[in-house]
């Protein structure tokens, strides 16, 4: 008598096999994009070879998956690495992106929740502040950056959304948090080579391509916080959050990115104050107390050394020099990027308003100002349950950036996918609450979200 766990599994060796062809696909996309980029010359060709590679299986798989780009997509939303393809000086996370959200164009669900629309007018008043300073400013970074910034923002969300509101938003997460702990693992390695040599200062992961600590110790503390706030309709098992979540702090620590310590404090009181964490899982508020003292002993350290070209004196010189650059624009500003073109200030004001003042004058700053407050505003108001998360990680960024660059590739597209994605859960559960996610669906009980 045949049980039947065993005709389960048999049925989906099954299907498996049926689509064999498609992984056989796969292989020779892989091959082609490999013969047809590294033969010619293209830089960084292996992982431009293997990012064209991978959207063919997803649109080979489209037709079966409609989410299959945007799913294949989310890992690489990590990949800061150059692709090279067209000559052009785009990151894989910007092409991934963009492929992402064509596909979540045509094929997502439809109309957007009352605060998606929200968050997409509160971004294109933004984008209409902006769009002075990119017809006054006419340079061609000018109005490249106007539509990367608007792809970063309105591209993440929807992109998020189309994945949460197919159904696909657990499996969407756990490749994020795979991409992540990739992250982790190459600080953690780079970092036991550094320490070897008595080199204990930050750690920048080395492969499989350079990352800045910023970025790594950014991207590894927003899925910490995914992790931290274990949402009920994501139901991650307890051995995997935990481990998942304590080897995503290390590799943050190790990169002794203060933004990013300071930014992921700030997520876990949101959460905490928002979320349903109760009993043990508080003990983890307690990080708070090593994390302000490591960020407070490295800002003394910098300013007690009286270098002034560490990054505490760098930033000081560089307010001053941006300030006086900006009286002479106030309105409009200098365009955006524009230390690209004006030779005499070839640095990125090394804070958002900041950033955004002399790029775009008071008129930008203006839209900044009210994009981020409705943000804050609209999140606050969704049910916890799904805001919370989108809450924390959004306000984790917008804290990152009082201390360092803020149109910078993933470290802006991430959270506001993974914002997108609480809200098109709440979407599906909300217009169908009783069909499940894909493979695994959450537990509709109340309980504890945190690591242990």
């Amino acid at each position: 008598m045949v049980s039947a766990r065993a005709l389960a599994w048999r049925d989906r060796a099954l299907a498996v096999w049926a689509n064999v062809w498609r992984w056989v696909l796969m292989a020779v996309g892989m091959v082609l994009a490999a013969y047809f980029l590294l033969e010619r010359g293209v830089s960084n060709g292996a992982v431009t070879a293997a990012a064209v590679g991978l959207l063919v299986v997803g649109a080979a798989l489209t037709s079966r998956i409609s989410m299959a780009i945007p799913l294949i997509a989310l890992p690489g939303l990590f990949v800061i690495a150059r692709a090279g393809i067209g000559g052009t000086d785009l990151a894989v996370s910007d092409v991934a992106l963009a492929a992402a959200f064509g596909t979540a164009v045509l094929l997502g669900e439809r109309p957007f929740s009352k605060p998606m629309r929200q968050l997409l007018i509160l971004n294109l008043i933004y984008q209409f502040a902006t769009l002075f300073t990119v017809i006054v400013n006419p340079f061609t970074a000018n109005t490249v950056e106007w539509f990367h910034a608007w792809l970063l923002v309105s591209g993440a969300l929807v992109v998020g959304w189309a994945v949460g509101a197919a159904g696909y938003a657990r499996l969407g997460l756990t490749l994020m948090l795979v991409a992540a702990c990739g992250i982790a693992l190459s600080t953690l390695v780079t970092g036991i080579l550094q320490y070897s040599t008595g080199n204990f200062t930050g750690v920048y992961p080395e492969f499989p391509w350079s990352m800045h600590k910023n970025f790594a110790g950014s991207a590894m503390g927003f899925m910490a916080l995914v992790v931290y706030a274990n949402p009920d309709w994501v139901n991650w098992r307890r051995p995997t959050r935990t481990s998942a979540f304590w080897f995503l702090v290390l590799g943050m620590v190790m990169t002794q990115s203060r933004q990013a310590i300071i930014g992921f404090i700030v997520g876990l009181l949101i959460v905490a104050l928002r979320g349903r964490v109760s009993g043990r899982s508080k003990l983890v508020l307690l990080l708070i107390i090593p994390a302000v003292i490591l960020v407070i002993i490295t800002v003394v350290e910098q300013i007690d050394s009286q270098n002034r070209f560490n990054s505490v004196y760098q930033r000081l010189d560089w307010f001053r020099e941006v300030y006086a650059l900006w009286k002479h624009s106030p309105i409009f500003g200098h365009g955006l990027r524009y230390w690209y073109t004006d030779t005499s200030a070839a640095f990125q004001p090394p804070q958002a308003e900041l950033e955004v003042v002399a790029s775009a004058g008071v008129v930008g700053l203006a839209g900044f100002i009210v994009m981020w407050i409705g943000i804050i505003v609209v999140l606050w108001r969704v049910d916890p349950r799904f805001g919370a998360l989108a809450l924390a990680v959004t306000a984790s960024r917008i804290t990152q950036a009082q201390f360092d660059l803020f149109w910078v590739a993933a470290q802006v597209s991430i959270p506001f996918v993974i914002a997108g994605i609480c809200l098109g859960a709440q979407a599906h559960l909300t217009r169908a609450p009783d069909r499940s996610y894909k493979l695994r669906t959450s537990s509709s009980r109340s309980r504890s979200s945190v690591t242990a």
